[in-house]
């Protein structure tokens, strides 16, 4: 009798399967991506569509841009957006966030490369890292950095420059004459960062993304190592 009814009970205990969901992507700078690209085809569809926004944002204003010519140039549907970003504003905060965190990156591993350098020279590495990222297409900086007066929440903009404070404080507390107190090289660090990203923003925005890169880096140099000389408590 015991081994009948164990016998139904195993038969009763079918597999349990679970479909396939689209899975929510974490909020990037306040953007909602509707479903994680999980596959490369999918990847490739997500990355093509950021790419397209980019393009046409370095040729027009983001207020004339629409989501039918989002799709045309990256070559999709209106479906296949909508399957990835709920809206044009979803897409252009990604892009924001995607392109800051790449400099984020380039910063840390500048910073990296001068550990037991002098504070300014951890301070120029960091500078010719940006300068080299801003060569690179700067015409869209100069949207980049308008935009995202426009798009980026206050909770968003926070945490990203909390995080280039972070990387700042890193590459400076690992110089030879890194800040004797923890004070001192947060404030170090806050005011490199603000300073560095001042410069950048600025300046491009002010030249239509079309600044004289040379000066532009000498100038930053500068203003940081005034900021940071040794012994100068400000």
């Amino acid at each position: 009798m015991a081994q009948r009814k164990a016998t139904a009970d195993s038969r009763n205990k079918r597999p349990r399967t679970t479909g396939a969901r689209a899975t929510a992507t974490p909020d990037a700078a306040n953007g909602t991506v509707r479903r994680r690209p999980r596959q490369s085809r999918a990847q490739h569809t997500a990355r093509a569509l950021q790419e397209a926004f980019v393009h046409l944002l370095d040729e027009q204003d983001y207020g004339s841009i629409t989501i039918r010519e989002i799709v045309l140039v990256a070559g999709t549907g209106l479906g296949s957006f909508y399957q990835y970003f709920a809206s044009k504003e979803d897409l252009a905060r990604i892009c924001l966030h995607l392109r800051s965190k790449a400099l984020l990156g380039l910063l840390r591993e500048a910073g990296a490369t001068q550990a037991g350098a002098t504070l300014t020279g951890v301070a120029d590495a960091i500078v010719d890292a940006m300068i080299e990222a801003h060569r690179v297409h700067p015409t869209q900086w100069g949207s980049h950095y308008l935009l995202e007066r426009h798009l980026s929440g206050a909770d968003a903009y926070r945490r990203m420059y909390d995080r280039f404070v972070d990387a700042w404080a890193a590459a400076l507390g690992a110089a030879a004459d890194a800040p004797p107190t923890p004070q001192r090289l947060r404030e170090l660090a806050r005011v490199s960062h603000t300073l560095i990203y001042g410069m950048l923003a600025h300046t491009f925005i002010g030249t239509g993304g079309r600044p004289d890169l040379q000066a532009l880096a000498r100038q930053t140099r500068r203003a940081l190592h005034g900021v940071l000389r040794p012994g100068d408590e400000g």
